[in-house]
């Protein structure tokens, strides 16, 4: 089949360079000539594992190729995908759909009766609808949530866990099924193809969401018990995860979620569900991300603790930029939100991350950054473990408490070996864990 993929950010690069791989013809659409240039080279524009090996196999065969213009995608293709940003609004927290709107329109003019304009965007319910009567009938809007995990994202498009289709006709279902098939084939036993109404396909990545972001945030208040009353939260999250009705997944305690999706998509579900009257309603989602936010600052009263009860003019080393491993995205990202919390209260800060340095001082130039961990830990008087990478775990607690200051560590994602950090020398402290082994 022939596709277009109209926005080429983390969700349309990845979108157009599976596509490709499973045989399609795609073109990526783009306005900006820097990112279309490197992504007709072969060269993602971010860190994703396994991405690039995609787009130079995709762009050698020539199933995959690029264009800047909207004319360009309506001659390319009948079926188009949205994959443009959803920003978050200023103020009241709902999505801005400026680019999505902007996307539908400038398509308007170009479209054939047989074109099918299928939303990959994360968007407030009721949107498909309304995008429908701006095109004005002369084409069929359908919505296609993505479901990916920065650092996963390939692995998630190609062997998903569920396809999900909001679509108004049997040929719009019958076209979608069809550019599915091969993965459907190819990935696991059995992967649902869920095919439904629009309103129910926008529902399902906001809510999904939603849950995702409220069982991350509960045990993050179980962690505030836990720290009041002398409980483990690392016990806790195991002795629910075994309970086949919770189960293990997303009960991580520690730092909390960030990113362009988590945070955004609740701020936004809320927003929309004030509109529609119903606030009550989704007033979890508001209560989820108060604790989220609220692990920030705590991680942050750790360090101060460690350090006395004062971290100005203290040396704070930084271990973790990007919002989670595997990915160099710093957009929201609770380590970076630390770390100038810590710069705030007068401590002098440097960062290391394995992938995301330069996206970090871009958008936190006023911070300070080394490219290894030593560097980074140098005459410390604490070290924040910040951001997951497998990198740190494998780290020598010895060898790094003889570059430090002082051997204190705050493991704000409780993912280090408490042990081996201890019976190096190091003070350790962990959200949820006053009475570390």
């Amino acid at each position: 089949m022939r596709l277009t993929v109209i926005g080429t950010g983390y969700v349309g690069a990845v979108h157009a360079a599976c596509m490709a791989d499973l045989g399609h013809r795609v073109l990526g659409v783009d306005t900006d000539a820097e990112r279309i240039a490197a992504l007709a080279s072969g060269r993602p524009p971010f860190y994703e594992p396994g991405l690039g090996a995609l787009l130079r196999r995709g762009v050698d065969s020539g199933r995959l190729t690029f264009a800047a213009t909207l004319a360009d995608a309506a001659r390319f293709a009948d079926t188009h995908f949205v994959c443009v940003g959803t920003p978050q609004l200023p103020g009241t927290g709902a999505a801005d759909l400026r680019h999505v709107e902007a996307v539908v329109d400038g398509l308007a003019p170009h479209l054939g009766d047989d074109a099918l304009v299928v939303g990959k965007s994360t968007v407030p319910v009721g949107t498909a609808g309304r995008l429908a009567v701006r095109l004005g009938g002369t084409a069929e809007v359908a919505w296609n949530p993505e479901f990916l995990r920065e650092g996963h994202a390939v692995e998630d498009t190609l062997r998903p866990e569920r396809v999900v289709v909001g679509v108004r006709s049997r040929a719009a279902e019958d076209r979608l099924r069809a550019l599915y098939a091969p993965l459907l084939r190819e990935g696991p036993p059995f992967v649902p193809f869920i095919a439904t109404d629009t309103a129910t396909a926008e529902l399902v990545k906001v809510a999904s969401n939603s849950f995702l972001a409220t069982k991350i945030s509960f045990i993050n208040a179980m962690a505030e018990i836990c720290d009041a009353t002398g409980a483990d939260v690392l016990t806790l999250a195991r002795a629910l995860g075994a309970d086949p009705r919770i189960g293990p997944r997303f009960l991580a305690p520690g730092l909390g979620f960030g990113g362009s999706c988590l945070p955004k998509d609740i701020r936004a579900f809320a927003a929309r569900a004030e509109e529609l009257g119903l606030a009550e309603s989704v007033g979890i989602l508001r209560e989820a991300d108060a604790v989220n936010t609220r692990q920030r600052r705590r991680v942050v009263d750790l360090a101060e603790r460690l350090t006395g009860g004062h971290l100005a003019g203290r040396h704070v080393a930084v271990l973790g930029a990007a919002f989670k491993p595997l990915s160099d995205d710093v957009r929201d990202s609770p380590a970076l939100a630390v770390a100038e919390a810590v710069r705030g209260r007068g401590a002098h800060v440097r960062v290391h991350d394995p992938e995301a340095v330069d996206n970090a001082r871009a958008a936190h130039p006023q911070l300070s950054y080394a490219l290894d961990v030593a560097k980074a830990c140098e005459d410390a008087d604490v070290v924040l473990h910040l951001t997951e990478w497998p990198q740190y775990r494998e780290l020598d607690p010895r060898a790094l408490a003889a570059v430090v200051r002082r051997p204190a560590l705050v493991d704000a994602r409780n993912a280090l070996d408490a042990h081996a950090w201890r019976a190096a020398g190091w003070t350790l402290c962990a959200p949820g864990r006053p009475r570390l082994p």
